[in-house]
């Protein structure tokens, strides 16, 4: 094997860990979330202030994660064989640095972050602009963002009907696996079957990754009303731990 497919498959390994990490904090805010709608329902500003702040500081632990999944991910590229040994931290850095430096979102202006102040206003200010945001802005959560087509466009079914999905690494488009898997052996080649989409899809590059379900979810909850939380139990006792 070579030094490069080595390279390449550590960092998959690596990148898919720190993935993990970023799939679970997502589950976190998401919980967070749903326990600010019931302490808002419940007139407890204070207790939904408290989690307004830990959802702020979770959002930016979870910007430093996805940047390094991210980053590790892109160090097979930028790495140059060289007679010296190589200073690997310093390449994840440099490339962390990049991916940061490209979002000039600040931690209020989040998605993840925004959603969180929506849904919490909604509870008493549905179909209302919160404050200083225009009638007509439209925001876009970050599941919008992150689920990009609602049906399989296989099977036609929503995506929050999907017993397997699995969502390709480059276009992001989602589908039903076996029915994606059948047109990927057949289909010659086979092209995203999204309309407009000019990706090529590839057996190893449809997968479902870390977040997929959590977004899906999430796009579920929203469109029910449904609470996604876990462990609401013990964020409640961290919360009151607090008030102590």
């Amino acid at each position: 094997m070579s030094m490069a497919t080595k390279l390449v498959n550590t960092a998959e390994v690596a990148s898919s860990d720190a993935q993990t990490l970023v799939a679970d904090m997502r589950k976190a805010i998401s919980t967070m979330k749903s326990l600010a709608v019931d302490f808002e329902r419940d007139g407890k500003s204070d207790k939904v202030k408290k989690l307004e702040e830990m959802v702020l500081e979770m959002v930016a632990s979870y910007e430093d994660c996805a940047a390094m999944a991210q980053a590790i991910k892109a160090v097979p590229g930028v790495y140059q064989p060289s007679d010296q040994p190589t200073d690997f931290k310093t390449l994840i850095e440099v490339e962390v640095s990049k991916i940061k430096g490209a979002s000039s979102a600040s931690q209020q202006n989040h998605p993840l972050f925004r959603q969180f102040r929506e849904t919490v206003w909604n509870v008493h200010h549905a179909g209302q602009p919160m404050p200083g945001e225009e009638q007509e802005d439209i925001v876009m959560t970050s599941t919008q963002m992150s689920i990009l087509n609602v049906t399989c466009p296989l099977t036609g079914k929503p995506v929050i009907e999907l017993i397997d999905p699995v969502r390709c690494v480059d276009c992001k488009h989602i589908y039903e696996k076996d029915p994606v898997m059948q047109y990927i052996r057949t289909k010659k080649p086979p092209q995203c079957p999204i309309a407009g989409c000019p990706r090529v899809l590839e057996r190893g590059k449809v997968i479902c990754d870390p977040l997929l379900r959590i977004e899906i979810e999430e796009l579920r909850s929203s469109e029910t009303g449904a609470p996604n939380a876990t462990n609401i139990d013990d964020l409640t006792d961290l919360i009151d731990d607090d008030d102590e």
